[in-house]
């Protein structure tokens, strides 16, 4: 089978696209045949040796995927040959990737796919999707018609967050880098939105009112800045900035009765993920909730993919509106 893998970490020219054994399903593993899987920074991470993990050799890239069962092993208790199916949680933790025709995923990381979802949608929603949900509802317990805050709301998980809590009824603010990603961020529901290259992002706050729930995914956090728009207990939820030093002022946090959440999504249990993609499914059955995405590649254009992908997560060049999807 054609497969997009590393041999080593490092730069994306260590990524070699070419044939690798056809895995089998064994245990309880499901046998998937991929249409369709998507990148994210997390990938480039892995791939370039920033977050320490074991990793297979070689080693297939990727987290997220949707496709079709094509086998299954003799525990699989879910899914049948045939099956559309999608996932993500994969190429992590010692677990191979999704870039390639076929891949052995436990079927405890996948989740049956309506029939009204394409292969492209359920790939690009994956990972950001499950995420999003695991911030808003899990740990921020958002409710109707509380007020929320992300950035860069055309964004893969921030898209999420600003259509997962229009969907339940919250009032949601976020900011744009071009006129262009300040139109998606309407069209996907947002209540306000403010270029932050030529509008005031402070004045737009101000007016916007107290945040029940401010979602961080900069890499460079500023609590202070956040507390000082944060409702009396209102939460935080931190998911980017590895390297991150930030000062947390302490007396505005603890006497607004503040709360605080770190996660990465990958640490989460397989049930409490399963619980967040029944929502999604029934979400995206329904046209409340659609991914973002910015292009469709190939999958023998992963090098390129990769290095689009650390063009706007590291080096902030602000050139995708949404997710990169690669297809076999």
């Amino acid at each position: 089978m054609k497969a997009a893998y590393i041999e080593k970490t490092g730069a994306t020219d260590q990524i070699k696209y070419g044939d690798l054994p056809k895995p089998k399903a064994t245990g309880a593993q499901v046998l998937v045949q991929v249409k369709a899987v998507s990148v994210n920074p997390v990938d480039t991470y892995i791939r370039a040796g920033a977050i320490s993990m074991e990793l297979p050799k070689p080693f297939i890239l990727g987290c997220d995927l949707a496709g079709v069962v094509d086998a299954v092993g003799p525990q699989v208790k879910r899914f049948k040959i045939g099956d559309r199916v999608w996932g993500s949680n994969q190429g992590l933790l010692g677990r191979q990737g999704t870039f390639a025709q076929f891949a052995a995923v436990d079927e405890e990381w996948l989740y049956p796919l309506p029939e009204e979802v394409s292969f492209q949608d359920a790939s690009a929603i994956a990972l950001v999707g499950i995420t999003a949900h695991l911030g808003l509802f899990r740990d921020a317990q958002l409710k109707t018609g509380e007020k929320v805050f992300v950035h860069g709301g055309s964004g893969g998980v921030a898209s999420c967050v600003v259509q997962m809590a229009r969907t339940i009824g919250a009032q949601v603010m976020t900011t744009a880098g071009s006129d262009a990603k300040v139109q998606i961020c309407r069209t996907l529901g947002a209540n306000v939105v403010v270029n932050y290259k030529t509008g005031n992002v402070e004045d737009g706050l101000s007016r916007f009112g107290a945040i029940d729930v401010w979602w961080e995914n900069l890499r460079e956090p500023n609590l202070e800045r956040a507390i000082s728009h944060l409702a009396f207990r209102g939460r935080i939820i931190i998911m980017a900035g590895r390297e991150a030093k930030s000062a947390l002022p302490i007396g505005p946090f603890y006497t607004r009765d503040a709360k605080l959440y770190g996660f990465a999504m990958f640490n989460s249990p397989a049930t409490e993920q399963r619980k967040a993609a029944a929502e999604i499914n029934r979400w995206l059955a329904r046209g409340k909730l659609r991914p973002q995405i910015d292009r469709v590649m190939k999958l023998s254009e992963t090098a390129e993919a990769h290095k689009l992908q650390e063009a706007n997560t590291l080096q902030k060049k602000g050139s995708l509106a949404g997710k990169i999807v690669l297809v076999p």
